[in-house]
């Protein structure tokens, strides 16, 4: 059974109460990002991607997350500050959640069951383990900047590790496969 991520609960980065259902028909590529990550420069990525496909139905969604060693330490202001400073984020952001564990978002519950396999485990993993951590396992989140894609039916349709780039070969396929649709 699929399952449509349209009529969970979420915040946006104003502390709105919303869901995701204003997204209905657009292909959705959903991120847990932070800001004082080694994988913080891929805004600039998305945001280029967003940029390109946006008129084509294309929305990014970004989840600032603090569960990796506490990479998005700031309120829901610092954050939206240095998106849009740093990297000129325009693709809509959403209050800080969890994304691992216990505490998880339901969000993430309904993402990490539909698909709990990444595409491209990349050496970030590696370099998880050479940093002296534990990396989390399928189907929990690995890291930040981990990225989810979802049909225009609200189906989650592909997952990909977080070291993949906007302009990965691999998400641009996709992405232009379910825009096509």
């Amino acid at each position: 059974m699929s399952t449509s991520v349209y009529d969970i609960p979420v915040k946006t980065i104003q502390g709105n109460e919303t869901t995701l259902n204003q997204y209905e028909g657009k292909v959705l590529l959903i991120v847990n990002t932070a800001s004082k990550c080694g994988l913080t420069p891929q805004y600039e990525g998305l945001q280029k991607l967003y940029a390109a496909e946006k008129a084509n139905g294309l929305e990014i969604l970004g989840f600032p997350s603090n569960d990796f060693l506490a990479q998005e330490p700031g309120s829901e202001a610092d954050i939206q500050e240095f998106c849009s400073l740093n990297y000129q984020v325009e693709f809509p952001l959403f209050a800080k959640i969890p994304v691992v564990g216990d505490a998880k978002h339901p969000l993430y519950a309904a993402l990490t069951q539909a698909i709990p396999e990444r595409i491209g485990e990349g050496p970030w993993h590696k370099d998880l383990v050479d940093y002296g951590l534990t990396p989390n396992e399928p189907p929990e989140v690995l890291w930040n900047f981990e990225k989810f894609l979802v049909n225009k039916q609200g189906e989650v349709v592909a997952r990909f590790a977080p070291d993949i780039t906007a302009d990965d070969a691999r998400i641009v396929d996709a992405i232009q496969a379910e825009l096509s649709k």
